[in-house]
């Protein structure tokens, strides 16, 4: 029995960790099951554990079934030590300000955001939800701190909300165009800087959101915790399921698009960042990051959970590079709370 459920949990790390190659528009629900990987990891863990101390020899099994899904679990927990950081690194933030709505603990948050990227001293900074504001106007503010600033409205007019995607940078903007792909409430943005003989493109993202609505996630957390009845709790699952699956259809097209958008540009140097509203263990983040290099990937330390609502502890935010930059020390700063998300930031070196 212990040898059968050993070989049963390290299938399904496997499965599951390989599953960010289900395009969600086939399967959306299987598509939903990168984000039960955390939870098979400890569950292979475990059997390591209970194998070693009663069937040390078959520890082997558990063994082999981290070694087999060890691509998923270096991209969903991976292990860097910080290295020292050229001077001419180009300094990259992607932050989601909710808004500027302060997560509920700031009264000015936008005088909060300003300060802290005034401390972090980016020279890109690609902000989402880049509109309205508690304490001033964004735009205004924006250019007494950078010498180029951009915003572009990436919601449509049937959007129950505004959404604003955002560039402010020392380099000056060049132009911009939007990627195309159908979404109502979201969008993507292609920022052409000029940083010395270089034209290099930012792209700018706010995907799809993952279509759950409070009463969604507050339900979410009653079945986690055990405070609902099975059949009511069976009857949210599939509910949550089928909301999520929708979601990530609809970003498997819009990273279908960004893909053939960088190949179709291979040629210029390519940052990609913002919110993708999928972890790191899905086909969107697989999909973008195929001619791309994953930044926290290759360069970061953990999970670097950057939306940090609780029960929804998740790394949905990334930065990407091409090849034509060396990536360094890419990070997620959990100590600045003033949104629903946590910022992230890379340095990154041309090379020569």
């Amino acid at each position: 029995m212990l040898t059968g459920a050993s070989v049963v949990t390290s299938l399904f790390l496997i499965g599951v960790g390989y599953s960010d190659f289900i395009n969600p528009i086939d399967s959306p629900s299987l598509a939903c099951l990168g984000l039960l990987f955390p939870f098979f990891i400890a569950a292979n863990l475990l059997m390591l554990i209970v194998m070693l101390i009663f069937k040390w020899k078959r520890a082997l099994i558990p063994v082999i079934g981290f070694a087999l899904a060890y691509g998923p679990i270096r991209t969903y927990f991976p292990i860097h030590l910080k290295k020292d950081v050229p001077e001419d690194c180009v300094k990259v933030l992607s932050y989601n300000v909710c808004g500027y709505g302060g997560n509920y603990r700031y009264e000015k948050a936008l005088d909060t955001i300003i300060a802290y990227v005034q401390h972090i001293d980016p020279d890109i900074v690609c902000l989402q939800e880049d509109h309205r504001a508690k304490g001033g106007n964004p735009v205004e503010t924006w250019k007494n701190v950078y010498p180029y600033n951009d915003t572009t409205i990436v919601s449509s007019a049937s959007a129950a909300a505004i959404n604003v995607i955002g560039v402010h940078t020392r380099f000056p903007i060049i132009r911009k165009e939007r990627i195309q792909y159908e979404s109502t409430s979201n969008g993507s943005v292609a920022y052409y800087l000029k940083a010395g003989q270089d034209t290099i493109i930012v792209i700018n993202n706010h995907l799809e959101h993952t279509h759950l609505t409070s009463a969604d996630r507050d339900n979410y957390k009653k079945v986690i915790r055990g405070g609902m009845e099975r059949e009511d709790a069976e009857e949210e699952a599939l509910h949550i399921i089928d909301q999520l699956g929708i979601g990530m259809s609809r970003r498997s097209v819009a990273a279908d698009s960004l893909h053939q958008y960088v190949l179709a540009h291979a040629d210029y140097p390519i940052i990609l960042c913002g919110d993708f509203n999928d972890t790191p263990i899905s086909y969107t983040r697989r999909v973008v990051s195929q001619s791309l290099t994953d930044c926290f990937v290759e360069t970061g330390m953990g999970l670097g959970l950057s939306f940090n609502q609780k029960g929804f502890n998740l790394r949905i935010d990334h930065i990407m590079c091409s090849n034509h930059f060396e990536p360094y020390n890419c990070r997620v700063d959990d100590k600045m709370d003033a949104s629903d998300h946590y910022p992230i930031m890379c340095w990154l070196e041309k090379k020569k």
